[in-house]
This record gives C-alpha cells, sequence and structure tokens, in this order.
C-alpha cells in the first residue's frame, strides 16, 4: 500500500519507521512518505494559516497550501483523500478493515482552528478519532495508519495475529497467559494446557462473549450469536447458579 502524509509536522511520524510498521516499508510491503504542507505556500513568509474570516479564536489553515499540495500528490497517489477532522465518521475496526483494501491513501492532517471550508472539495472522505479534542490531525493520523496497515497482508508474521484480537470479529479478546505456569498463587487454567485444540478454542470463543457482555455490552448487543455460543452460554450460566 502506498500512503501519503499531508502534514504541517512530518517529524511526528518517526514512530511509524518502528517495530512492525518499519520492517514493512523497509520490506517493501508499505511505503509511507509524509509530505510537508509548508512546503507549497506561496507566501514568501512560510505561512499557512490566517484569521477567519468574521472574527473569533484561532487561525485557520489557508486553501492554496493544501489545495495545492494535495494536486501535487495526486500525480504519484490516485488514492482517497482522507481528512482526519471532527465532522467525520468515528474510526473504527469496520472502517479500519475497508480502508486496508484500498491500494493508495492520502491522508490531510488539519491544524490549528481547522481548514478553510473549500479544501472539502478536494476531500473524499473525513474520519474522526472520537468526541475529544486533539491539537492535530497527525495525532489521530499515527494510529488509524498503524490500524490499517497492520490488515495488510504480510505486514504481521501471521494473518491470525490480527484475527483473533479485539475489534476484528466485534468481540473483545479472550484473556493470555504466558508462563510461568503459576504466578503469586495464580494459575493458568488447565484447558490451555491440554493440548485439546477444540476445547481451547471454544473456552477462547466463550470467554471473549463473557468479557464483551461484561465490559462493552454495546458491542455484545450486536452479535450474532451461533447455535454454539449459545449453548456455551446457556451451560456456563447454569454451572454458575
Amino acid at each position: 500500500m502506498k500512503i501519503h502524509i499531508l502534514t504541517l509536522f512530518p517529524e511526528m511520524f518517526d514512530v511509524l519507521n518502528h517495530s512492525i510498521l518499519g520492517r514493512a516499508q523497509k520490506e517493501g510491503i508499505l511505503n509511507i512518505e509524509c509530505v510537508n504542507i509548508r512546503d507549497y505556500t506561496n507566501n514568501k513568509h512560510k505561512k499557512v494559516d490566517d484569521y477567519p474570516y468574521g472574527g473569533g479564536a484561532g487561525m485557520v489553515m489557508m486553501p492554496q497550501p493544501i489545495v495545492d499540495c494535495i494536486k501535487d500528490v495526486k500525480k504519484v497517489n490516485n488514492g482517497k483523500v482522507v481528512f482526519l477532522g471532527p465532522r467525520g465518521k468515528t474510526f473504527n475496526q469496520e472502517m479500519a478493515k475497508d480502508l486496508s483494501k484500498e491500494k493508495e491513501i492520502i491522508f490531510l492532517c488539519g491544524h490549528y482552528e481547522g481548514i478553510d471550508e473549500r479544501i472539502y472539495d478536494y476531500i473524499d472522505m473525513e474520519v474522526s478519532l472520537g468526541d475529544f479534542v486533539l491539537t492535530g490531525g497527525e495525532m489521530a493520523c499515527i494510529p488509524i495508519v498503524d490500524s490499517i496497515s497492520r490488515m495488510i497482508p504480510n505486514v504481521l508474521s501471521c494473518d491470525e495475529s490480527f484475527m483473533d484480537e479485539s475489534f476484528y470479529d466485534g468481540l473483545l479478546e479472550y484473556p493470555q497467559y504466558t508462563r510461568p505456569f503459576e504466578f503469586e498463587e495464580k494459575k493458568v487454567p488447565e484447558i490451555l494446557i491440554s493440548g485439546h485444540h477444540e476445547n481451547i478454542r471454544k473456552y477462547r470463543r466463550l470467554q471473549s462473549l463473557l468479557i464483551t457482555k461484561k465490559q462493552r455490552n454495546d458491542l455484545y448487543r450486536n452479535i450474532e450469536l451461533t447455535k454454539e455460543d449459545k449453548k456455551m452460554l446457556e451451560n456456563h450460566y447454569k454451572t454458575k447458579k
């Protein structure tokens, strides 16, 4: 996947050059490039923002530098322009799955009090990280790029690494254990060392259902329970009585 990130602060994205995403870039699976919007301004002082018409606090990013930047990047990347802004749909795992199927994406990071409204003519999609305020789109872009990239084939060492994770199938992840078998008088559940893969699968599925129901009932209500799920839950609650 080819990703261009349009930003006033390219140095903030150095984190993407390390660990899993760094390795994926070295192997040519990912191509992430940051582009400094400030390089495209016609202002001799490199200004990219100005006071809002009508008054108000703060500064607004001007259309000329951003639009020229988008037009230039479009010469090498024909993907959707995704703006990280407060009007957008809240980012979730389903959106991450959809975006991970794209071959090319351009992310636009806003800053200050936002962007000139006329820039929206060049934006295909707006995404929000949530109902809270950040200092800039860069802070939202980093986790979104990470979430999308890790679902691209061969970025992770094994497809199961993300398929079993929280939110992938709408459930929170089951509990994980490692050595030692006993720690502070608490032991690993015996079933996990039984070697019986089918029983382990069922145990993990049940735990995911129970944890999601307890901690994220909003997610649980949207799960379409299978016959096996219903039977496992019924047996579980019977034994708890």
